[in-house]
């Protein structure tokens, strides 16, 4: 056994609870299968948390265990933020999912013309999905203006409803929205419509510059499967996936969902509802939210991954089940097939 692994090997031993349980036990062969230098864990039932637990290492270099209370980056599970905040506008009646974006954007492109909201929630809209593409680095860190400017200059790859195509483009755009129709930095926004309100005291910006508590580092793999430390240069995320917190937050988020504190029962139908193309097809996506089906469960999710992060949030409304993993491992998707794992051993079970 390679040296790098046999030590992240016994480290997980060492963190590892005692007397595990079938969740401990399955968590910790998806963390070699995968491999996971680190994951956080909550499990709510009926509203009631079951299992809230830390696996493996936080930091490799310092060996320091993860926590509940460990930090990960989200990645796109950012997104349900995002369309809850353009929701919370609508409620307000200061904005409308089927304006035309140019409505709140100004300098747009004419081929955006016919761009409503709904199209950028739905990944319908055609735009160029920006992190495939150069020049939008993190350390570039283009103003709004230069964002529009530099995207629209790609043709649209659709028209707008055409088709369904996982754009990040348009959750920023949707971020410059709710800035302009609030008149507040969507940050701040975030903080003070979101985050605050909901005890989400640990839920801020992945902003690399700031010294935030209990952070993990994040890694991922060589070609020799040894961990290294994850590229350091990062696309600049935004509104689409820049957002940082833990299992303990997202579990407040996930019950203020069963609970409508923030969103009303019409907005969570309307976040919730599978899109339709312009051909009448629907598809199972609805606003910032996959709605997947999961052996014949109702479930409803997204995934998010990062450079060094991957994440989950799923959640299963009809059998009052929710799971939250984070992780520090670099394999797009690990996270999701952890909790779905995890979720079919209560759904299958019936417990």
């Amino acid at each position: 056994m390679r040296k790098g692994l046999l030590v992240f090997v016994i480290a997980l031993a060492l963190v590892f609870p005692a007397g595990a349980d079938k969740v401990d036990r399955a968590v910790q062969a998806a963390m070699r299968r995968h491999p996971i230098p680190g994951l956080a864990l909550e499990i709510i039932r009926n509203g009631k948390c079951v299992k809230r637990a830390g696996y493996g290492l936080a930091n490799l270099e310092w060996r320091t265990p993860v926590t509940p209370e460990t930090v990960f980056e989200i990645g796109s599970i950012t997104k349900q933020f995002t369309a809850a905040g353009i929701l919370l506008l609508a409620q307000e009646g200061r904005l409308s999912l089927d304006d035309r974006i140019a409505l709140h954007l100004k300098d747009t492109p004419e081929s955006w013309k016919d761009v409503t909201l709904r199209h950028l929630l739905t990944h319908t809209s055609g735009i160029k999905n920006y992190t495939a593409l150069d020049g939008f680095g993190l350390a570039g860190h283009l103003t709004r203006a230069q964002f529009i400017r530099q995207l629209g200059t790609y043709p649209l790859e659709f028209q707008p409803g055409e088709k369904w195509a996982y754009c990040n483009s348009g959750f920023n755009l949707l971020g410059y929205v709710i800035e302009n129709v609030s008149g507040a930095d969507y940050w701040q926004f975030m903080r003070d419509r979101i985050f605050s309100p909901l005890g989400m005291s640990r839920t801020a910006h992945r902003d690399p510059r700031d010294i935030i508590p209990l952070r993990a580092g994040g890694y991922q793999t060589n070609a020799a499967g040894q961990f290294i430390h994850r590229d350091c240069d990062l696309t600049d995320l935004f509104a689409a996936g820049a957002i940082v917190s833990t299992v303990d937050d997202l579990a407040r988020w996930n019950a203020s969902l069963d609970t409508h504190k923030l969103l009303t029962a019409a907005s969570e139908k309307e976040m919730w509802t599978p899109l339709r193309l312009n051909n009448g097809k629907t598809r199972d996506y609805g606003l910032g939210w996959h709605l997947d089906p999961l052996h014949g469960h109702r479930n409803i999710g997204h995934s998010g991954s990062t450079s060094g992060f991957s994440a989950s949030l799923q959640r299963f409304p009809g059998d009052g089940l929710a799971v939250i993993v984070l992780t520090n491992s670099d394999e797009e998707g690990a996270a999701t097939q952890v909790a779905k794992e995890i979720a079919l051993l209560f759904l299958e079970n019936g417990k």
